[in-house]
């Protein structure tokens, strides 16, 4: 099995805080171009299925001994060349060691995890995209080792903390509720669907069905094969979401990495709001180009063939070393505009506030009402008999 003992390529006080700690990989196709793909919460690597194949040309895996290897045909479906690529499992999922402490995770921790991941491959630079959680991770990681970065996509992500929260309304109360209840693959899957994808693409049908429930059949089978995420897992990456924040000095180390940057999302994503999204993006200015699609939270899934074009114009843009006078399409600020950019942003942030607040709320009534219910079942009431006459 290909995996990378974190603690082996990191330095003293890293390899002894990650001494036993395992991260699973599989590369894909061959060529000078290297790709590094992190993924989001509780997912895996086979989560990037879409992109692997539209980038390397290819879904089996490099390691797989009965794959027949056509060195000829990698990178066909593409201009930039040859393309191998690397998809890994993040600590708390899938194959990778499970920590059981909270303190276990952070995005910066998953991040040295990737830069140990690419020493491990003898990857010296590449072209790193993250999704969601994954995308976070990435921002660390290009601010820890910007001299190792050659592009960074950053697709459906936030700034974590209250950025992480949902657009509070009766649909994603009703998704948080049900993904908090769920305990079975089923309830797992059906939950997923709304919270990945738009309503129009679930409703729409492929043949006699709809993908809804094309894709319900796909997601109990998956979940079913990979099992649930561990209880440590989830709420350690959960954690590590909440934690997440970047600086001002991690900011500027990215925008003077001498890489160009894409903030790829979903206008219908509830996990991951775009308005987000779109702060990021400018923060990074002049580096950064936001490119918005028609999907949800997997917009990699919904828009594929579109996510994989404005990739590989990252990749081909860095290979050509595009100006980010080129590369970026903000328009120019102005004064007006920039008040009125400033006075929605502290808004959107007061907003953001009492949404927390309000989540916060409900995730305490929620865990009362689950404990209380606990409680009730275990009281067993005594029954009393008529007596009997004498």
């Amino acid at each position: 099995m290909p995996y990378c003992e974190v603690g082996k390529t990191q330095n003293a006080v890293d390899a002894a805080l990650n001494n036993g700690i395992q991260i699973y990989y599989r590369t894909y196709g061959h060529g000078p171009i290297k790709v590094l793909l992190i993924t989001g919460l509780a997912g895996t690597h086979d989560s990037w299925g879409p992109q692997i194949r539209g980038l390397a040309g290819t879904d089996r895996a490099n390691d797989d001994e009965t794959m027949a290897v056509d060195r000829e045909s990698d990178g066909a479906n593409n201009e930039v060349g040859g393309i191998e690529v690397c998809s890994l499992d993040n600590r708390g999922t899938g194959r990778s060691s499970v920590p059981n402490k909270k303190s276990d995770y952070s995005t910066r921790i998953m991040a040295k995890d990737a830069i140990a991941l690419l020493d491990h491959l003898g990857w010296k630079k590449a072209h790193v995209f993250g999704h969601s959680m994954g995308a976070m991770i990435a921002c660390k990681m290009a601010a820890l080792v910007p001299d190792r970065i050659l592009s960074l996509a950053l697709l459906n992500v936030t700034g974590g903390g209250f950025e992480c929260c949902p657009k509070l309304d009766r649909k994603t109360l009703s998704i948080a509720i049900r993904f908090l209840k769920a305990k079975t693959p089923e309830q797992r899957a059906a939950v997923d669907l709304d919270t990945h994808y738009s309503e129009e693409y679930l409703e729409e049908f492929v043949g006699s069905d709809t993908r809804r429930v094309i894709l319900y059949q796909e997601y109990v089978k998956g979940i079913t094969a990979s099992g649930m995420q561990s209880n440590h897992g989830f709420e350690g990456q959960i954690n590590a979401c909440w934690r997440h924040k970047m600086t001002r000095a991690e900011i500027d180390l990215i925008r003077s990495g001498g890489f160009l940057v894409s903030v790829i999302h979903g206008r219908q994503d509830v996990i991951a709001q775009i308005n987000h999204a779109r702060r990021l993006a400018e923060k990074l200015q002049p580096v950064a180009r936001m490119v918005e699609f028609h999907g949800g939270h997997l917009v990699t899934h919904e828009r594929t063939e579109e996510v994989n074009q404005a990739l590989l114009e990252l990749i081909k843009a860095s290979e050509m070393k595009m100006s980010p006078h080129d590369w970026n399409n903000f328009p120019k600020k102005r004064s007006e505009a920039s008040n009125r950019t400033t006075v929605e942003r502290e808004t959107n942030i007061i907003i953001a506030k009492i949404h927390v607040f309000l989540v916060y709320l409900i995730s305490l009534f929620m865990t009362a009402f689950k404990y209380g219910r606990s409680s009730l079942q275990r009281l067993k009431p005594v029954r009393v008999g008529a007596s009997s006459p004498k």
